[in-house]
């Protein structure tokens, strides 16, 4: 095959599982957080991260992020220990490389942000959820409103101006107005981006358990679309402009890591139970701490799940996630990328554009208001 000399745009995922409390909604792989865990972890890391960089040597790393759990509870010092690695290794790193950290509010000082901006995190994802404070009781969460305030003022304080927010909607005991104090709210912060998440209970999680307790209170799906509507109108009056059903940013502020998710860049996911799509191969870490680090101690990548779908699959499923980019997909610049769109997923699209789903004008597909709504239904008939 010949190459252009041209290096792949890449991007790195490390999740960092530490956690000083679970919250009763999350169901992502965390540990407490105990100084035994982290040095154990960290002698893994570096030896997955000596085990992989050899396959990205003629990558270019234009996104590394940081979740977890609370990465921010690694420290600045570690954290700057794992941007060494990458930046020894020889790879290329794009001069406007997007660094991102996730951060709890609480966590969130004037002086551990202006540590973490010095080694080279340059965005801040803060796990805000809402700004009342009977809501983050529910959600567990161990902040005030105040504290997130705050979080927010000290991150933008201490240099790192792309600061990112998370909220969460379809709350138990949430109802419009408390919404729209919410929003109101963050429309004041000096915030750059903002990923909205409607409550989703999930299997082996303490809220899951609860089910039948909660979901009496939990808003119906007109209070649903009426919260959702509010957002959009709020968040995009106060210059966040909706480009992907759940995210808003300012102009230039889109999350270049996870825009490479819905364009389906290749990215190495690096930590127990983080998922990596390099080489049109799907795979994942054992979401197990002492499991992971034993296999590394072995020399042996830590993989539990493996998988490459066939065409056509891997094209529908590719066309399924980037088109929840509002600005739609270039069906000839897609099929120049991946592969030529088989004949039953051209009908499968008029059918979308018969249902008022999906509009096309020349080559360029994207979702429409009702489609917007509708995607999950978008995404199986396109599947």
């Amino acid at each position: 095959m010949l190459t252009t000399g041209k290096k792949k745009p890449t991007s790195l995922y490390f999740h960092i599982p530490f956690c000083t409390k679970k919250c009763p909604y999350c169901h992502f792989f965390v540990v407490p957080n105990k100084e035994e865990h982290q040095v154990l972890f960290l002698a893994a890391l570096e030896k997955e991260w000596q085990l992989v960089s050899p396959k990205i040597q003629d990558c270019e790393i234009v996104s590394i992020y940081f979740g977890g759990g609370t990465p921010s509870l690694l420290g600045p010092t570690r954290i700057e220990k794992i941007l060494s690695w990458i930046k020894s290794s020889g790879i290329s790193i794009a001069p406007d490389c997007e660094i991102t950290l996730e951060v709890n509010p609480e966590n969130a000082t004037f002086e551990l942000m202006q540590q973490f901006a010095s080694v080279g995190i340059n965005r801040v994802s803060i796990g805000l959820q809402s700004l009342d404070d009977t809501l983050l009781n529910i959600l567990g969460r161990t902040h005030s409103s105040n504290k997130s305030i705050d979080a927010v003022a000290a991150t933008k304080k201490a240099g790192i101006n792309n600061i990112s927010v998370d909220l969460m909607f379809e709350l138990p005991h949430q109802d419009l107005r408390m919404w729209q104090s919410t929003l109101k709210g963050v429309e004041k912060l000096p915030i750059t981006h903002l990923s909205l998440y409607n409550l989703v209970i999930e299997p082996n999680t303490p809220f899951h358990k609860k089910q039948k307790e909660l979901s009496p209170h939990v808003p119906n799906a007109e209070t649903s679309k009426a919260m959702l509507d509010m957002a959009v109108e709020i968040l995009e009056s106060a210059g966040l402009k909706r480009y992907e059903i759940s995210a808003f940013a300012k102009q230039g502020y889109e999350s270049r890591h996870n825009t490479g998710y819905w364009r389906a860049r290749p990215f190495l996911g690096l930590g127990p139970s983080a998922f990596s799509y390099f080489d049109q191969k799907r795979f994942r870490n054992v979401a197990n701490l002492h499991k992971y680090c034993d296999s590394l101690e072995k020399g042996v990548l830590p993989k539990d799940f493996e998988e490459q779908l066939p065409y056509p699959e891997n094209v529908k499923e590719l066309l399924a996630v980037e088109i929840r980019l509002l600005k739609g997909v270039d069906l000839k610049e897609f099929e120049d990328r991946h592969a030529p769109l088989p004949k039953e997923l051209y009908e499968a699209l008029e059918r979308l554009i018969q249902k008022g789903w999906i509009v096309q004008k020349g080559d360029l597909i994207r979702l429409t208001e009702e489609g917007l709504l509708f995607y999950d239904s978008v995404a199986e008939e396109i599947i």
